[in-house]
């Protein structure tokens, strides 16, 4: 699962407003991490946040599932990000947030 590094870009200029966060490249994929804490992923060019029962009805509403991988038959808690929300800076910072509070719960 090759990353569009003109995608990268973009979701990171769109997550400016979320403040600092870093980006490491896992398993083919991008994984991006605040205080050593995953809250989102990136693979090919589909964008996802981590999700728990505090941020995931905000998913739903909006159609999105979460990720499945077929190999491993096995779901993971990061949803696809609605395009309408990535484009809107505000909106994502405060949806990269409740991610990474997810995270924090999670402590994963």
């Amino acid at each position: 699962m090759a990353v569009n590094e003109s995608y990268l870009d973009y979701v990171q200029d769109q997550l400016s407003d979320f403040g600092n966060f870093e980006i490491k490249r896992m398993f083919g994929g991008i994984g991006l991490f605040r205080e050593g804490l995953m809250f989102g992923m990136i693979g090919g060019d589909t964008f996802r946040l981590k999700v728990d029962e505090h941020n995931q009805a905000d998913f739903e509403e909006m159609g999105m599932k979460p990720y499945f991988n077929k190999s491993k038959k096995k779901g993971m808690p990061y949803w696809e990000v609605p395009a309408s929300v990535l484009e809107d800076r505000k909106l994502l910072s405060a949806w990269a947030l409740r991610s990474y509070e997810a995270a924090l719960r999670t402590k994963k």
